[in-house]
């Protein structure tokens, strides 16, 4: 007689996860109780010997089943495995996985079907972080196992581990779909997996590195159908957009974007070419790598094993006749001098350099030994920008802030919009973080006359912030400041990614 109620068992009321999300829904199995070493196990047919091997194998306990009617079986596999505070739920591999091939064969097929465990566990970790819009998965091994980790809205978030002893044979899927040397455990590697998940196209940029407890996998998710261009949803203000846009009209000149790594420099730059491409006009990009693919735009990647660096590959550009340049990033003093001497002969330039802040931008220039003069006569403007958390509209709530929070923030009580700020304690929604999403902060800093004299007399950040607060250029703590009184985020996020000047 097959039991029609697990909520009494242990595990269940505790909710205790042994398994994988997948394993339990493909197999439909589920440790409810364990007594004396032996662990019961939930399932549809107590007899079938090979679920309750591969559970022993996986476990490393004795196994009993006891035969439960599924309808009971899918509400405590729902119960167990709903979010807990500051945890996802786990997914299943029901989403699939299509197989598309090019002439290179550059797109692979996760199998759900896949009898491997190892398979289906990469395949539920995969999707997950797709389906929570993560941009990087860590695999990261330790003494007492694999911790997985995603970054979603610029934030580390722990997730269930996977059991330890399948972590080399993780690594090991990985590195196979990446085509990476699987014997190779000394050296680092790098490779790209290539994927149709549904309808949507991913990309994953994976890096390994040699560490104490084995190999650490980091990969980069890029979902070349959740680009969103265009100035609006970069999350400019209406003024700030026009003054980006009037610079996009100069005919020569250079545009810097700035900013720490992820903080969007170059979706930035994409919208911004994607404003100006047009059959009249030559745009051409060198990138490393290019990430995503424009329409009507001259993308090169950038390959130093050949070797195609960025000076190489600008000098070779220069002879196609482009009237629009963009440089995935000015790294060394040779890119520079061929960028400057671009923006000189009749091309507008925009590049990408990471710096803390706008002035930063120009002495760091200065630095790699490009003469001011040549930049006085060259740079348009510069953009410093930061990805900051928006407030979790689900439960975002209003509240009164301190004279010391204001005082960090630079305002006063009289610009409070009805004397209140907003912030999110958390819900299920945006688990329990309190954020949902992100928008950008943006420094846009026109490279004035005063800035142009402070240059020429003395290449310091410090006093190049100062002539540009006194010329009423706002800093991004002030801008900052201003999506936290429009409701947008929370202090201490503003606080986090931003420095006071």
């Amino acid at each position: 007689m097959a039991i029609n109620d697990l909520s009494q068992f242990s595990f269940v009321q505790e909710r205790v996860r042994l398994l994988p999300y997948a394993f339990v829904k493909q197999k439909q199995v589920l440790p409810v109780a364990e007594s004396n070493g032996m662990l019961l196990l939930a399932t549809l047919r107590e007899d079938d010997i090979e679920v309750l091997e591969e559970v022993r194998y996986v476990t490393g306990k004795e196994i009993q089943g006891i035969a439960v009617s599924k309808a009971a079986l899918d509400q405590a596999i729902a119960h167990c495995y709903q979010p807990k505070e500051n945890k996802a739920p786990e997914v299943s591999t029901t989403i699939p996985f299509a197989e598309q091939k090019n002439r290179e064969g550059e797109y692979d097929l996760l199998d759900p079907q896949d009898d491997a465990l190892s398979v289906r566990m990469v395949n539920a970790i995969l999707l997950e972080a797709i389906q929570q819009k993560a941009s990087d998965v860590h695999f990261e091994p330790f003494e007492h196992g694999l911790s997985v980790r995603y970054r979603i809205d610029g934030v580390l978030q722990k997730r269930d581990a996977p059991p330890r002893e399948y972590q080399a044979q993780i690594i090991s899927r990985i590195k196979v779909l990446a085509r990476l040397d699987v014997a190779e455990h000394r050296l680092p590697q790098d490779g790209r997996i290539k994927l149709r998940v549904g309808e949507k196209e991913i990309d994953f940029r994976v890096s390994t590195i040699p560490v104490v407890y084995g190999e650490r996998v980091t990969l980069r998710i890029l979902d070349k159908t959740d680009l969103q261009l265009g100035f609006e949803q970069l999350g400019m203000q209406k003024n700030q957009e026009r003054t980006f846009v009037s610079w996009l009209k100069c005919s020569e000149g250079m545009i810097l974007v700035t900013g720490p790594t992820g903080s969007g420099k170059t979706t930035t730059l994409y919208s911004a070419l994607s404003s100006i491409a047009n059959s009249a006009t030559n745009v051409m990009t060198i990138e490393d790598p290019v990430e995503y693919k424009l329409q009507n735009i001259a993308q090169m990647g950038v390959q130093p094993k050949i070797p195609l660096t960025f000076a190489i590959g600008l000098r070779a550009i220069l002879r196609q006749d482009p009237d629009v340049i963009m440089i995935g990033e000015i790294r060394d003093r040779e890119t520079a001098e061929i960028a400057i001497q671009a923006a000189l002969t009749g091309h507008l330039v925009l590049s990408t350099l990471h710096t803390n802040d706008a002035a930063s931008a120009i002495v760091r220039l200065v630095d790699m030994g490009i003469e001011p003069y040549l930049l006085s006569s060259t740079l348009i403007g510069v953009v410093a920008q930061r990805l900051v958390r928006k407030n979790c509209p689900h439960c975002k709530a209003s509240y009164s802030p301190s004279d010391q929070e204001l005082k960090e923030l630079g305002l006063d009580r009289s610009a409070l919009i009805d004397g209140v700020l907003y912030r999110s304690p958390g819900c299920a929604i945006c688990f329990h973080t309190g954020y949902k999403g992100r928008s950008g902060i943006y420094e846009i800093m026109p490279f004035v006359q005063e800035l142009k004299q402070q240059l020429l007399k003395s290449p310091d950040a410090w006093e190049m912030e100062k002539v540009a607060r006194s010329c009423g250029i706002p800093s991004l703590r002030e801008e900052g400041a201003a999506f936290v009184l429009q409701g947008g985020t929370s202090t201490s996020e503003i606080l986090r990614m931003t420095r006071k000047i």
